[in-house]
């Protein structure tokens, strides 16, 4: 039996997430992420709203968070209905 196949909608599709890591991360760190927002919340994290095409995409992103030495809090995929900003102090 051959394995179902994603329809080319499903293909172009992007993914939302929201990677939520311990601290205070610079917003110089846009760009190396590749989020789309990013903000500081009361409790003290850093919440990254980040695109991903795949799992695969998804992988390398949490790979960066690894390699700067980052405590992960959490990875949450984002309804497209959500507003862009996660909850919390916008940078």
């Amino acid at each position: 039996m051959s394995e179902p196949r994603a329809s080319p909608e499903d293909q172009r599709r992007t993914d939302q997430y929201e990677i939520r890591v311990k601290g205070r991360l610079a917003a110089r760190w846009t760009t190396w992420f590749g989020v789309s927002s990013l903000s500081h919340e009361q409790d003290g994290a850093t919440s990254m709203r980040v695109a991903a095409v795949d799992q695969a995409a998804l992988l390398g992103l949490l790979q960066k968070v690894h390699d700067m030495g980052l405590s992960l809090v959490s990875v949450s995929c984002i309804d497209p209905g959500q507003p862009d900003a996660p909850t919390g102090e916008s940078r």
